[in-house]
């Protein structure tokens, strides 16, 4: 993912801070003073927010510069440069975990069960999960998929995505930014699509319970039949 350096300047814009989400992840954040881990957590405005209301955040993204413009950003919080995968590491307890805008989707099968695992044992007890990606169910019944092109900042750049060559074993994410016309940044990308039934099995397998099936962060009803995201919320008994 480190073609996001060139997109960090662009992020907020293309992907700017939404309320509803905040206000999803605050629900299950636990008490006040507690803390939150962002697994993926770009240049940090969702942790900025847990920061100013009284929450103890770790954000951490494979991104340099990301996790630099975090840093900076809310120099309160702590944020490392590493793979989602390392969780371990951390030596941390948290009463929150979340990883949202199809971060998951990067990481593979052969990592999944032992990610999994070190999430479960970095929650506190009764502590939630929240899991964000895009409804493979129903993705999976296509060959490709082409985003709608995002018109930003009144059209001088415009955000192209594309999941091309889609299979039960991998998906290709191809990724164009244009400004004024220039491309910014045009990259592709493995990813690895896990279908609802696969995420329930294997939390289950993990320990988890599961506390929320959900289209959006609205908690807009779930179905494998229509685009859509796919957020699931699990707890650690």
């Amino acid at each position: 993912m480190s073609f996001y350096s060139d997109f960090a300047p662009y992020y907020e814009l293309v992907f700017p801070f939404r309320e509803e989400v905040y206000s999803f992840l605050k629900e299950h954040a636990g008490r006040y003073g507690g803390a939150v881990l962002d697994a993926g957590c770009g240049p940090g405005h969702y942790c900025g927010m847990l920061l100013r209301d009284g929450f103890r955040v770790t954000g951490i993204d494979l991104d340099r510069m990301m996790i630099d413009s975090a840093a900076a950003a809310y120099p309160q919080g702590i944020f490392q440069c590493m793979d989602i995968a390392g969780i371990a590491s951390l030596q941390s307890s948290f009463a929150l975990v979340y990883s949202i805008g199809n971060v998951l989707a990067y990481l593979s099968f052969e990592k999944i069960e032992a990610f999994l695992a070190d999430v479960y044992a970095a929650l506190e007890s009764g502590g939630f999960w929240i899991v964000q990606v895009v409804n493979w169910d129903y993705l999976l019944t296509l060959k490709d998929y082409t985003f709608p092109v995002k018109t930003l900042d009144g059209g001088a750049v415009t955000f192209h995505r594309c999941y091309s060559q889609i299979s039960p074993e991998g998906v290709v994410f191809e990724v164009q930014l244009t400004v004024e016309g220039e491309t910014v940044f045009n990259d592709q990308s493995h990813l690895y699509p896990f279908t609802s039934d696969r995420l329930l099995h294997l939390h289950q397998a993990a320990g988890f319970s599961l506390a929320g099936v959900y289209a959006g962060f609205d908690k807009s009803a779930f179905s494998k039949d229509r685009y859509s995201g796919l957020i699931m919320v699990f707890q650690k008994g």
